[in-house]
C-alpha cells in the first residue's frame, strides 16, 4: 500500500535504459526525464522515484497536501488546500502549466499520481476566480455527491484535469502510476484524470449540478461555462480516441484491495476467521453503517471473527457540527446497535478509518467503539443521536477518547471498516 512497495514493481533503471511499464526505454532516446508527482501521496512516491532514478531527472515537481511534504533532491514541493482549494492550490496548477512548457515530443514523464490532486490543483479555467472554485468545492463537499460526480464538474472548470495535462506536455512519451482512491479503479475519475481521456461531457457535469438542486446554488462564472459547453460553443474535455494520447501508458499500481489483503493477512496472523464483505461501504455513511451491522448480527461463522469492508461513503450536511464519512460511520453504527439492544455480550468492537489518515476537515483518520464506549454511553446518559443529527460525530468520539489519529499515512487507497466479533 504504500509507494515504496507498489513503485519498484513497476519502474527499474538498469544501466542505460528504463523497465518501464513492462517496456524497456533507452536514455539515450529521451532530452529530458520529468517527474510530476501529485495527490496525499505525492511525496513519498517522488521520493521513491529519486531512489530509482537519481541524478537522471531533469526536474521535478511535487503537489501535495499540507504536513505531507517529505525530503526531495530533485523535486520541488508545492504544499495546498485540501478538501477546499486554496491560493497554493492555484499557484500549484500554472507551476504544473510552467513546469510543461519544458517538455518536447522526445521528452520522458513519469507522472504518480494519488488521490486528492483534484482539490490540490486548483486550475481554474479562465473567467473563474479561485473564490468561485471555493464556493463551489464547499456547496459540493456538503450536497452529498459522490466523488466521480464531484471530478465531473471539477473536470469541465479546469485546464489540467480531463486528460488536459496531456494537451500541454507537447507530444512527450507519459508514464503515469496511479494509486486508486475510486470504486472500480475508474482512471478517468482518480486524481480527475489528468493524464486520461475524459468519457464525461459539459452536460454530465450540468446533470450532476441539478441532481443536487445546485444549478442556482453555484457561481454564475461556473454556470456560465458549463451551460457554453452544453451549448457546444467552447471545446470538450479530450476524448477517447484523441491522438495527443498515443504515447500516453496510465498503470494503477495500488488500490483498496491491496490495503484489504494487507489487513486480512494481518488479521489471519492474529488468530482472526477473516470475512471480507462486499457492497457495504458505498453511498450515505449512514446507510452504510446499517448494512453493516446487519452483516454482523447475521453473522454465523466460526469466531472470533474479523469483517472487513473497503470503499467510501459520503455524507449529506445538514447540522453544524464536525466530522467525517468515517467518524460518521461509526457514530451511525453505534446507534444501530442501540436501537437494535444488542446485547452485551455480543457488543462488536467496530472501526472505521480513512487510509490517507484524513477523515472529512478534522486530523483524525477516522473513530472506533468498543464495549467500553457503549457502557460509558449509558452511564453518562449521552444522547448519541443528537451528536448524529447534527453531523457532529467529531465531538463526540472526541469526549471518549475513540477518535484514530495517524497523521499523513504517505498513500490513499479510500477507506476500511473493520469490525471484530
Amino acid at each position: 500500500m504504500q509507494p515504496s512497495a507498489l513503485i519498484p514493481a513497476h519502474l527499474k533503471l538498469v544501466n542505460d535504459a528504463l523497465l518501464i511499464g513492462g517496456q524497456h526505454l533507452l536514455l539515450k532516446n529521451f532530452d529530458g526525464i520529468y517527474v510530476l508527482s501529485v495527490g496525499k501521496a505525492a511525496a513519498a512516491m517522488a521520493q521513491v522515484a529519486e531512489n530509482i532514478l537519481g541524478n537522471i531527472i531533469t526536474d521535478g515537481l511535487v503537489v501535495t497536501k499540507y504536513h505531507h511534504s517529505l525530503p526531495l533532491e530533485y523535486c520541488k514541493t508545492i504544499e495546498a488546500g485540501h478538501p477546499v482549494p486554496d491560493e497554493n492550490g492555484q499557484m500549484a496548477a500554472l507551476s504544473i502549466l510552467e513546469f510543461s512548457q519544458q517538455l518536447t515530443s522526445s521528452s520522458l514523464l513519469l507522472c504518480f499520481i494519488s488521490g486528492g490532486a483534484s482539490a490540490l490543483i486548483a486550475d481554474v479555467a479562465e473567467g473563474i476566480t479561485l473564490h468561485d472554485l471555493q464556493a463551489l468545492s464547499t456547496i459540493l463537499l456538503q450536497c452529498g455527491a459522490h466523488i466521480q460526480e464531484i471530478n465531473t464538474v471539477r473536470k469541465h472548470i479546469s485546464f489540467l484535469k480531463g486528460g488536459q495535462l496531456v494537451k500541454h506536455a507537447k507530444g512527450a512519451t507519459i508514464f503515469s502510476f496511479i494509486i486508486s482512491n475510486v470504486r472500480g479503479d475508474d482512471m478517468s475519475v482518480i486524481a480527475s484524470g489528468l493524464t486520461v481521456a475524459d468519457v464525461s461531457t459539459y452536460a454530465d457535469a450540468w446533470q450532476a449540478l441539478d441532481k443536487y438542486a445546485l444549478t442556482e446554488k453555484v457561481p454564475d462564472t461556473i454556470k456560465t461555462r458549463l451551460l457554453a459547453g452544453v451549448q457546444k460553443t467552447i471545446d470538450e474535455t479530450p476524448k477517447p480516441g484523441d491522438p495527443a494520447f498515443n504515447n500516453v501508458h496510465n498503470t494503477i499500481i495500488g488500490n483498496n484491495g491491496t490495503a484489504l489483503q494487507v489487513a486480512t493477512k494481518q488479521a489471519t496472523k492474529l488468530g482472526f476467521t477473516v470475512v471480507e464483505v462486499d457492497n457495504i461501504l458505498h453511498g450515505e455513511a449512514r446507510d452504510a453503517a446499517t448494512r453493516f451491522v446487519q452483516t454482523l448480527l447475521d453473522y454465523s461463522g466460526k469466531r472470533p471473527a474479523c469483517l472487513l469492508a473497503g470503499g467510501e461513503t459520503t455524507v449529506t450536511i445538514k447540522g453544524n457540527g464536525k466530522g467525517g464519512r468515517n467518524q460518521e460511520f461509526v457514530l451511525a453504527a453505534l446507534c444501530e446497535l442501540i436501537k437494535r439492544e444488542v446485547p452485551l455480550s455480543l457488543f462488536p468492537v467496530i472501526l472505521c478509518g480513512g487510509t490517507d489518515g484524513t477523515d472529512g476537515p478534522t486530523e483524525a483518520a477516522g473513530a472506533v467503539i468498543d464495549i467500553n464506549i457503549f457502557l460509558n454511553i449509558n452511564k453518562l446518559a449521552t444522547n448519541v443521536e443528537k451528536y448524529l443529527n447534527a453531523n457532529d460525530s467529531f465531538h463526540f468520539f472526541e469526549s471518549f477518547g475513540a477518535l484514530i489519529t495517524t497523521g499523513a499515512t504517505q498513500t490513499n487507497v479510500m477507506d476500511v471498516a473493520v469490525a471484530l466479533i
